[in-house]
C-alpha cells in the first residue's frame, strides 16, 4: 500500500508512528494526540490555567451523534449524574467544540434550585473534532465529558430560513415546561428564541457580502426573582437557540426569562407555573 510504502521511507529518521500520525488525515482516522492538539495547545490553559480536570463520565455526561446530519443545527445534551443540593452542586458548565472559530460556545450557571444541571440546545460545529463540556462543582473540582464529532462547515453554512422574515420575528420567545409541575420536583423546562443568531460568517448568496454578526449573547432564568439558570452564549449557538433546562418549583410562581443579544436588544417572557400539590 502506498501509505506503508511511505511508512518504510521515512521510518529510520522519523518513526513509523510518527509517519502514521501525519498520514492521519489522509487515513481519515485521526489519532487521541492530534483530535486534542487545540486543547492542549493553548485552550486549555487559557480558560482553566493548571488546575486539574478529571476526564469521566461520571458527573456529567456529554451525549452528541457521532455524524450529524446538518452541521449548523447539531443536537447535544448534558445530563448530570448529581442531584443539585446546597452541600454539592453543579455551578457551571463550560461548553467548547475545539475546531470552531470561537471554540467556546457558551458558559451555562446553576443553582440548587435548578433541581438538576441538564441541559439541551443546538450547536454549530466547523470541523471534525472533540466536543468537551467541563462542569465545575460548588467545592471548585473539575470534571471532563468529551466526545468527537463528524461534521463540517456548520459555522459559514447560510441561515436555515429568510433572513428578512427572520429578522421580523426577532425576539419573539417561548417558555414552557415540558413535563408536569410538581412540587419541589425538578421540572423540565424549555425557552424557544426566534433570532437568526448571525455569527458574522454566513455569506448572502444574492449580494456575496458577510451579513453582520448578531447573536444571542447572555440568557437569565428566574423563578419568583430567583435564580436557577444563566449563559453567556457564543457564535457556535445555532440560530433560533432553544435550551432545556431544570428547575425546583416550591410553590406558585412565575418563570421569567429575560435575553440579550449583542446589539444591546433584550427580550423577556414569563410563564405563570402552578405546581401539582399546590395548597391555593
Amino acid at each position: 500500500m502506498m501509505i506503508n510504502s511511505r511508512c518504510n521511507a521515512f521510518a529510520a529518521q522519523l518513526g513509523c508512528a510518527t509517519v502514521l500520525m501525519m498520514l492521519a488525515p489522509v487515513m481519515g482516522e485521526a489519532t487521541t494526540v492530534e483530535e486534542d492538539m487545540v486543547w492542549t495547545g493553548g485552550l486549555r490553559q487559557a480558560y482553566f490555567g493548571d488546575r486539574p480536570i478529571t476526564q469521566s463520565d461520571d458527573l456529567i455526561v456529554l451525549d452528541a451523534p457521532n455524524r450529524a446530519e446538518d452541521a449548523a443545527i447539531v443536537p447535544i445534551s448534558i445530563t448530570a449524574q448529581i442531584p443539585q443540593t446546597d452541600e454539592r452542586y453543579i455551578k457551571t458548565i463550560h461548553l467548547f467544540i475545539d475546531k470552531n472559530p470561537g471554540p467556546l460556545v457558551g458558559t451555562f450557571h446553576f443553582t440548587p434550585k435548578s433541581g438538576r444541571a441538564d441541559l439541551a440546545l443546538r450547536v454549530r460545529v466547523n470541523a471534525y473534532g472533540p466536543i468537551r463540556a467541563i462542569a465545575e462543582t460548588s467545592d471548585g473540582e473539575l470534571f471532563m465529558s468529551r466526545r468527537f464529532i463528524k461534521a463540517t462547515g456548520g459555522c459559514s453554512a447560510p441561515a436555515g430560513s429568510d433572513l428578512d422574515a427572520a429578522m421580523a420575528r426577532l425576539g419573539k420567545i417561548k417558555l414552557r415546561t415540558n413535563s408536569v409541575a410538581r412540587l419541589a420536583q425538578p421540572t423540565a423546562a424549555q425557552l424557544m428564541i426566534s433570532h437568526p443568531n448571525l455569527n458574522g460568517m454566513q455569506m448572502d448568496q444574492v449580494t456575496h457580502l458577510y451579513a453582520p454578526a448578531h447573536f444571542v449573547r447572555h440568557v437569565k432564568v428566574r423563578f419568583d426573582g430567583e435564580e436557577i439558570f444563566s449563559a453567556e452564549t457564543g457564535i457556535g449557538i445555532s440560530e433560533n437557540p432553544i435550551f432545556r433546562f431544570f428547575f425546583v418549583p416550591d410553590s406558585e410562581g412565575q418563570l421569567t426569562a429575560e435575553v440579550t443579544d449583542t446589539q444591546g436588544l433584550q427580550f423577556r417572557q414569563t410563564l405563570q407555573v402552578v405546581p401539582v400539590g399546590t395548597l391555593r
